[in-house]
């Protein structure tokens, strides 16, 4: 590769014209329609080369030390000598040496129907604004360029410093070619990304549009997303790639990459169906592929629906009236109303009949025209739209007088678009479904006659001297399109962007809350007592060990007149099994439960116990208890029993607990039952796949119900990975993980990085089971060796005899692709894998980062400083580290409130318990919780050590609160945040 020129040519579809749509990567931000200037780079071209004539057959190999620039009107641009290397694309297999650029032929411009879009266009001063800007969007978009790969290579050679590259190859060759095992390589290379159903608009360019993140970052994440990587992945170990975005922000970005995909797919196979039916004309295929949501595409598709009766625009035309409106508009002058008059025809027996249809068939047209529908969305961003409702006329004889008070801050309501609130939104929404509100999208008149006036005199008016009759015509067009086609398509895409909006924060909001009480700081080394609560079936008592053993259950009768023949049993129990901490449900009889045990407590009955008690939420508890998963762990305990059990769990280790239970029904969301399901679902179980995969397992003792949600792992991964535990011993290192059947080379790389090891039960089990393990190796191997070869399949990855040692660095979050960085940062200041965790580790390491810098060191090793920063927390962090230690643990207590001992003023301590836009439920311990709004939730009251996703608070924080107002018959209690504790 190093004899290959500088420049070189790869084959290239032919630019598009100007009367075509350009990539908004190409254009400027003038709409003239003038011949643009040439843009070309400075010091890079010295004058234009010459073109070949449109005849001249193709050069096959023509080495042009200048680049290719277009021919006469088409939009030129110079390519650079030396291009970015911020984005990863990979090189396509069948790229060669010497492949250069075909020249273009002009009257190919504008023969595709996948044209740019023109609309959307990008200052010029834009081009350079964002590292990986390249001219990819000039290339075919049916045959992969070869300039890419090529440039690639050329830089690789060129330039080895901008390719992070480590010194030992894989052990294993990935799928992934774009970032290889142990190789996160920035390629040259741009934006343009090849999609299986190509529009006439960017999917980059729409994706960062969309979620404000730069256009190089949509464009990694695109690749990043095709390949199959996980957002705990990306999140930890291609932080450089992602321009290190937040787990939340990823979210967002797949959920609208999915979003887009679905318009192009579902807009593709709407013009499969048309042009079987014969109905598909080269303006309504530009018009579907300009669509960018799917209430453009029906709006655009709907006229062509099979069944329908079509529009009066279709009618008017199949009376062969659409010559007379394209006349109107482009020769007035010769245009003669009175020649379509046919008598015995229904539509053209009158000249009002034909001066209807005409006027149809141009307010379809204006209504369907982009120019058009850009222009009063711009009107109306600059315009104050609100949204109205109003109790129905009819909602009192039908609905519950009940279901209509809680809606009464909407009975008369009206805000604008651009400041009403989410949960507003989707109160509305709620309200509308049940016919209790009418809702309606109040668009001011003004915009109306701009709109008028703009149509008459601007986008459409005619080219020469109109009637007066005709320009009433234009202008009744006018007017009906925008009040028959365009006024309502407008509501529609309020209403729908704002329930979207809406439903995309309620979901975040939900996936927030969850991901606060799943990092609950777990209690551990306690022996806890769990209480389900219950007035007639009594109350189920379970006490765990610290390990969550089992040790015994038990069924009480607290609130049917046998108290205190109860409480001697709890007491014997407690004292038995030295159980000081009780965790009580939330459910049915628990301010009654937690009456009766503080009343115990304070009157030290349980001496010399000092016990204490909490309250945790028993959501989804019930579920559990009768679910295949409760049945496989706890076979011989009823039901109701293993929600006690499950309950006591749920403080002991929270997350391994609730990983359990199916998100929606831990309740910590926002009109959760109103949003798209398929959404919740995908949010929910992608933020408990973050919680596990971030706090890391222990793969020797871990249950297979956690090894699931870990990051590149399912049901049938974690089952065979238990299965090998139990026939194998317990796994020695990462790389045994290779030998479980069904986990290739991308699962583990996906999970590799969150697995992890007791190094000091497997350096005791290594010592002691060595001879014994090591005949059991042979023997495993042997009989897979013989087994595999019977089957036909490669060779086992372990060398026979050899028996596996650990790895100190699995203990860690290092990812095994970067074992050979950190092991070559170790040999620096000659540290010892062994000591990893340890006081003198941590100041080794602090000193040599402190002697030349984080980006120093890794540019010594070769490496990036995302990479480094998390080798340096994998060798400084202490051994069994946690990141829930930062959380909260529950809120133990001693006594009792009552809600009638509450007064303003009164200062106490609560825990948040769930967190909405409009503001935040805590329980500050008298059997309802109380709200602090939002308003009174500011920044300077939230704890600055903390690191914080957005401003607000998550459930499990234990908060110090002022009490604002009581409303007793209503059970509201109103609080204002003092601090956060």
């Amino acid at each position: 590769m190093s004899s290959l020129p500088r420049r070189v040519k790869s084959e290239a579809k032919p630019l598009i014209s100007e009367d075509d749509e350009l990539s908004p990567f190409l254009n400027s931000s003038s709409e003239s329609e003038e011949e643009e200037e040439e843009w070309e780079p400075k010091s890079k071209i010295a004058k234009k080369p010459r073109l070949p004539k449109k005849n001249e057959p193709k050069p096959k190999k023509v080495a042009v030390p200048k680049p290719t620039v277009s021919r006469k009107r088409v939009k030129k641009i110079a390519i650079k000598e030396e291009l970015d290397v911020s984005l990863p694309i990979a090189p396509p297999e069948d790229s060669r040496d010497g492949v250069h650029l075909s020249k273009l032929k002009e009257e190919d411009v504008g023969a595709t129907l996948k044209t740019l879009n023109k609309k959307s266009e990008v200052p010029k001063t834009q081009l350079n604004s964002f590292p990986g800007k390249n001219l990819n969007s000039l290339e075919s978009d049916e045959k992969p360029s070869t300039s890419v790969p090529v440039v690639a290579k050329q830089v690789k050679h060129e330039q080895p410093e901008e390719d992070f590259t480590f010194d030992e190859p894989p052990s294993k060759k990935m799928k992934s070619a774009t970032c290889p095992e142990g190789k996160p390589v920035k390629h040259a290379g741009g934006n343009r990304i090849k999609e299986e159903f190509e529009m006439n608009w960017d999917i980059v360019q729409a994706l960062s549009e969309r979620t404000s993140a730069e256009p190089w970052v949509c464009a990694n994440l695109i690749r990043l997303f095709q390949e199959e990587n996980t957002i705990p992945f990306i999140a930890r170990y291609r932080k450089e790639l992602i321009n290190n975005l937040e787990a939340d922000a990823l979210r967002e970005i797949q959920q609208t990459l999915e979003e887009l995909r679905t318009v192009a797919k579902k807009t593709h196979v709407v013009m499969q169906k048309l042009k079987k039916e014969g109905k598909l004309s080269g303006g309504l295929s530009t018009a579907l592929l300009n669509c960018r949501t799917l209430e453009e595409l029906d709006h655009v598709s709907a006229p062509y629906k099979t069944g329908s009766k079509g529009t009066k625009a279709q009618r008017a035309k199949q009376l062969g009236l659409e010559p007379a409106a394209l006349s109107l508009l482009q020769n007035p002058m010769e245009l003669n109303l009175f020649s379509y008059i046919k008598p015995n025809i229904k539509g053209l027996s009158t000249i009002q009949e034909v001066e209807a249809g005409v006027q149809h068939i141009l307010a379809d047209m204006f209504a369907k025209d982009k120019d058009t529908l850009d222009f009063i969305r711009k009107l109306c961003q600059q315009r104050y739209i609100s949204i109205q409702s109003a109790l129905a006329k009819a909602s009192s004889k039908n609905i519950n007088e009940k279901d209509i008070d809680k809606f009464q801050l909407y009975h008369e309501f009206s805000c604008s678009i651009k400041n009403i609130q989410h949960h507003q939104i989707l109160a509305i929404n709620r309200g509308e479904n049940l016919k209790i509100l009418t809702v309606k999208v109040n668009i001011p008149d003004g915009v109306k006659n701009e709109f008028r006036w703009w149509c008459v005199n601007e986008r459409w008016r005619p080219k020469h001297f109109v009637k007066p009759e005709l320009m009433r015509i234009l202008q009744n067009s006018v007017e009906d399109a925008y009040k028959r086609l365009i006024y309502p398509l407008l509501c529609r895409e309020f209403r729908s962007k704002l329930t979207s909006d809406a439903e995309k924060e309620s979901v975040m909001m939900f996936g927030r809350n969850l991901r606060q009480l799943l990092l609950t700081s777990p209690v551990r080394g306690r022996t806890l007592m769990g209480v389900d609560p219950g007035y007639k079936h009594g109350c189920k008592l379970a006490i765990i060990s610290p390990t969550s053993q089992i040790l015994h259950t038990d069924v009480v009768y607290l609130h049917s007149g046998q108290g205190f023949r109860e409480a001697e049993k709890i007491k014997r129990h407690l004292l038995q099994y030295n159980c000081s901490t009780i965790v009580i449900g939330n459910g049915t009889a628990c301010r009654e439960t937690e009456a009766y045990f503080a009343d115990l407590i304070m009157k030290k009955y349980f001496a010399p116990l000092d016990v204490v008690y909490c309250i945790v939420s028993e959501a989804g508890a019930s579920i559990y208890s009768v679910s295949p998963e409760a049945s496989k762990e706890m076979p011989d305990l009823d039901p109701n029993l293993r929600s006690a059990v499950s309950i006591a769990r749920r403080v002991q280790d929270p997350l391994a607990e609730l990983v359990k239970i199916e998100p929606k029904h831990i309740g910590v969301g926002m009109y959760q039952h109103d949003v798209s399901q398929t959404l919740l679902k995908a949010t929910l179980d992608s933020v408990v796949e973050e919680c596990v995969s971030f706090v890391g397992v222990d793969i020797n003792i871990c249950s297979e119900i956690l090894l699931r949600h870990i990051a590149g792992l399912n049901a049938n991964r974690a089952k065979n990975i238990i299965e090998w535990r139990e026939k194998n011993g317990p796994f020695i290192n990462r790389e045994q993980l290779k030998e479980v059947k069904g986990l290739g080379p991308k699962s583990f790389q996906q999970c590799a990085g969150f697995i992890r090891f007791n190094q000091e039960y497997i350096k005791t089990f290594c010592s002691n089971k060595k001879n014994g393990l090591e005949s059991h190796a042979l023997l495993h191997k042997a009989n897979a060796q013989v087994t595999k070869e019977k089957q036909g399949k490669k060779k086992s990855k372990l060398t026979p005899g050899v028996v596996q040692q650990p790895n100190p660095l699995d203990q860690t979050c290092i990812h095994p692709e970067s074992y050979s960085v950190a092991m070559r940062f170790l040999s620096l200041f000659g540290g010892n894998p062994n000591d990893i965790g340890k006081p003198d580790m941590q100041q080794k390491v602090n000193a040599v980062i402190q002697k030349e810098g984080l980006e120093g060191v890794a540019k010594r090793l070769n490496t990036t400083v995302h990479t480094l920063q998390l080798i340096v927390d994998g060798l400084t962090q202490p051994e069994g580290f946690d990141i829930r230690t930062d959380f909260d643990k529950p809120d133990f207590k001693r006594s009792i409130v009552c809600l009638e001992d509450l007064s303003i003023g009164t200062v106490l301590t609560g825990k948040v318990e769930n967190a909405t836009p409009f503001g935040v439920f805590v329980d500050i311990g008298v059997g309802k919780a109380g709200l602090i709004p939002v308003r009174n939730i500011t920044e300077a009251k939230l704890s600055k050590v903390k690191k914080r996703r957005s401003l607000g608070l998550g459930p499990g924080e234990r908060v110090e609160v002022k009490v604002l107002n009581i409303d007793i018959p209503r059970l509201r209690i109103t609080l204002d945040l003092i601090r956060v504790l």
